[in-house]
């Protein structure tokens, strides 16, 4: 019953987007219409937290693939490059004026 419910709830209101008070306040709109107890309403609200931050985790690692991609296609250097090749612009600035 409780896996019913939780896929009602995540077809319903969209996984990535839910928040810990809307959670809490689904289930226990869910606890009052279907009879569940604060047992299985707390188990409910867990799994639904744990589906959302599975979910905002894989958007977070898709975006960042796809940003890097266009780093790279559009031929931009990262941080770390920009501050190695600054440092080493200064290291030979410093020797010239010797």
């Amino acid at each position: 019953m409780l896996e019913l419910l939780e896929k009602a709830v995540m077809t319903t209101i969209g996984v990535a987007a839910i928040t810990q008070k809307k959670a809490e306040e689904l289930v226990a709109d869910m606890k009052e219409r279907f009879k569940l107890s604060e047992d299985e309403g707390k188990q409910l609200v867990d799994r639904i937290q744990a589906i959302a931050n599975e979910s905002r985790e894989k958007v977070r690692e898709m975006a960042e693939a796809e940003v890097k991609k266009v780093v790279d296609r559009l031929g931009l250097v990262s941080r770390e490059d920009f501050d190695r090749l600054s440092k080493r612009v200064q290291e030979l600035e410093s020797r010239s004026n010797l």
